[in-house]
């Protein structure tokens, strides 16, 4: 008998978990981490089929439309994370993915002087005195939920979440779940 599926706003609430979870992780590696992609699975199927992980995912308090999610540890993205998400197609198992990446901006009014050369540009926004970090983690299931939340380096406290946060790292991301 398989079990009930969760309602769009259920699977919504259990992404945006699994994004904070995912995301208190990466947090406590500090910053200046390389992108790192997570499969999302249902708590309950993966404890069904590794049982001696219910306790270490205290699956006995999650709701039951939870996920966990999985670092894809052999996963590495170099320098073009969209050609590195090109070639990942996840299992029928897999019910979402989320990815985590760290990039640098600048404000609106800083961006006209932006070399045109890619390598001047990414110099100048790294060496610029106004330059802010801030992390990304984007999630989706293969239902269309996503979601998203980011979390500026200078405002540590503060973490902003929304569906269309990054609908770029979003529609990457869902094309994997196809």
């Amino acid at each position: 008998m398989t079990e009930p599926q969760p309602t769009p706003d259920h699977a919504s609430d259990a992404l945006v978990a699994a994004l904070m979870e995912i995301e208190r992780h990466v947090a406590g590696l500090g910053w200046n981490q390389p992108a790192r992609l997570f499969a999302l699975v249902r708590t309950a199927d993966l404890v069904a089929a590794e049982p001696h992980l219910a306790e270490t995912l205290d699956a006995a308090h999650r709701p039951a439309d939870a996920f966990s999610s999985i670092e894809q540890d052999t996963w590495h993205a170099g320098e073009d994370v969209v050609e590195a998400l090109q070639g990942i197609m996840w299992p029928e198992s897999v019910q979402g993915c989320a990815l985590v990446i760290e990039r640098a901006f600048l404000p609106a009014d800083a961006e006209a002087d932006i070399p045109q050369d890619p390598d001047d540009a990414a110099r100048y926004v790294a060496e610029h005195p106004r330059r802010q970090d801030i992390r990304v983690v984007a999630g989706v299931l293969r239902t269309g939920q996503q979601q998203s939340l980011a979390r500026i380096a200078t405002e540590p406290d503060d973490l902003l979440g929304g569906p269309e946060l990054a609908p770029g790292l979003s529609a990457l991301l869902s094309q994997t779940l196809r």
